[in-house]
């Protein structure tokens, strides 16, 4: 199948060459031009203009745009607009707020274009071991596009489905994330205690790679922390600084908004906000109301 894939990144890249690998034909674009070279020497044939992907691309064409969520997918998908013609379909990859998705989905129908919302996970490891690809839009859409989601699927008939219409993809992505975050700082934590208990002398790689095996703790991620153990189980050289880029702050919106309580995710990203705090304010004041009314002790600077 015939694919144009605006956005050769981390993600995209990968999933350039992962298609290519199965058999279909790929159009790629990317700023760089090292980067469209690279893509070329992987099998993508390259284009320089949003413009020259579509050229290039037979009826109906397929166009995925796999680039930064908000103002970046927004100018794409406005740029492609009025290149395509009717019965062509715009899959947007990327981390889309659903709501996007579904308001960008009833602007494209009134052009008779045709958008597919495909939250994408798997990362740098998506290349060898396959995408989960949660998928909204139209049934006869997605069906069109099968030959594509089954390559990029970590096999023909698992990891990926059709999950509602559009903006649903997006949807089931975003609470994916969510979860994420709360995996992620059960993991942290729980390291941390164990780091802390220095009576006993444990070694993080080798507790890791046991909870591997057998345990109801085992997944993914654990497996990239035994990553990360091997390496260094200090992470002296790493700042506790932890970003987030979004999926997880929609989450906790959307779980007030449908008034369900979700203070795991709310805690872990709670927790991300405060890494990037340096001696958070909050954190003083508390400190001088306790000594305030009750005459306890605070600690200066430099103590």
């Amino acid at each position: 199948m015939q694919i144009g894939m605006i956005g050769l990144g981390k993600m995209g890249l990968n999933m350039a060459t992962r298609l290519v690998r199965g058999g279909h034909s790929v159009v790629g674009n990317a700023k760089s031009e090292s980067t469209i070279r690279q893509a070329e020497e992987l099998g993508v044939t390259g284009a320089r203009s949003i413009e020259e992907v579509v050229n290039q691309l037979s009826t109906p064409r397929v166009v995925w745009v796999m680039v930064p969520a908000g103002e970046v997918t927004e100018s794409v998908i406005q740029s492609l607009i009025p290149l395509l013609q009717e019965g062509d379909i715009i899959i947007d990859g990327g981390n889309s707020n659903y709501k996007d998705s579904v308001r960008r989905a009833a602007e494209l129908r009134a052009h008779g274009l045709l958008f597919v919302d495909c939250g994408t996970s798997g990362g740098s490891w998506g290349l060898s071991e396959g995408y989960s690809l949660m998928i909204g839009g139209e049934v006869e859409t997605v069906e069109h596009l099968r030959p594509i989601f089954e390559t990029l699927a970590p096999a023909p008939d698992e990891g990926w489905g059709r999950v509602g219409p559009a903006g649903a993809g997006h949807f089931t992505k975003m609470i994916h994330n969510g979860i994420e975050y709360g995996m992620m700082q059960a993991y942290a934590e729980g390291f941390e205690i164990l780091q802390t208990k220095k009576e006993f002398g444990l070694d993080l790689d080798q507790v890791s790679r046991i909870w591997q095996h057998g345990s109801v703790v085992r997944s993914w991620l654990l497996d990239l922390i035994v990553n990360v153990m091997a390496e260094d189980q200090t992470l002296e050289d790493i700042e506790a600084y932890v970003a987030d880029s979004g999926e997880g702050r929609w989450t906790v919106f959307e779980a007030i908004d449908l008034n369900v309580a979700a203070p795991v995710i709310t805690a872990a990203l709670q927790r991300r906000i405060r890494s990037r705090q340096a001696g958070p304010y909050s954190d003083k004041l508390v400190a001088a109301m306790r000594n305030q009314f009750g005459g306890h002790a605070v600690k200066k600077k430099g103590e």
